[in-house]
């Protein structure tokens, strides 16, 4: 099973985002080498995913199940397939 992130942990992976951002703009203002900054922008893209997973995987282990407990079973399912599809794109 994956690891829970607290939201500090989340929002501090997201300051390093951030950063990442920010020295992609320096990067592209200094006309660094394109495969450099594709190479960055990689990263960034794999840094949101990771906190995209963590943010559903949390969502999805305490948001939904806390509805199934409440009898709001469509509400879940709904969500869940709302996740499920986003997640796709």
């Amino acid at each position: 099973m994956k690891k829970q992130f607290s939201k500090e942990a989340l929002l501090r992976r997201l300051k390093i985002v951030e950063g990442q951002v920010r020295g992609l703009a320096e990067m592209i203002e200094s006309d660094v080498y394109c495969i450099d900054v594709i190479t960055q922008t990689s990263a960034v893209k794999q840094a949101l995913s990771g906190i995209e997973d963590a943010v559903m995987e949390n969502h999805l282990s305490t948001c939904a199940i806390d509805q199934v407990k409440a009898g709001e079973e469509d509400k879940a399912k709904e969500e869940i397939l709302k996740v499920y599809r986003l997640k796709r794109r």
